[in-house]
């Protein structure tokens, strides 16, 4: 199962708590099977799989789950307040 660093924990609250739409990101995999895009969530789709940690909340959909299933997810904000997210094998 996808695990979260405390960089993501921490981006995941600050988005879920300044915006109240949002519960969440969704990682979902795109056409190509190779991809993946990362959005705000307020909610599960059918057949997502669901990771809490820390009080942040990720839903991830079924093929992304298989590609993530021993990774790691790790993000950080740029100078600009872009959110960029990184991917590293679990130990």
């Amino acid at each position: 199962m996808l695990a979260l660093t405390e960089n993501v924990t921490e981006i995941v609250k600050q988005l879920a708590a300044e915006v109240q739409e949002i519960s969440g990101l969704r990682i979902a995999a795109e056409a190509d099977g190779q991809s993946l895009s990362v959005s705000p969530a307020d909610h599960a789709e059918q057949d997502d799989q669901v990771v809490e940690q820390d009080g942040a909340t990720v839903f991830i959909d079924g093929p992304a789950a298989e590609m993530l299933a021993d990774k790691i997810l790790d993000g950080g904000v740029d100078e600009e307040g872009n959110i960029q997210f990184a991917l590293a094998p679990q130990a």
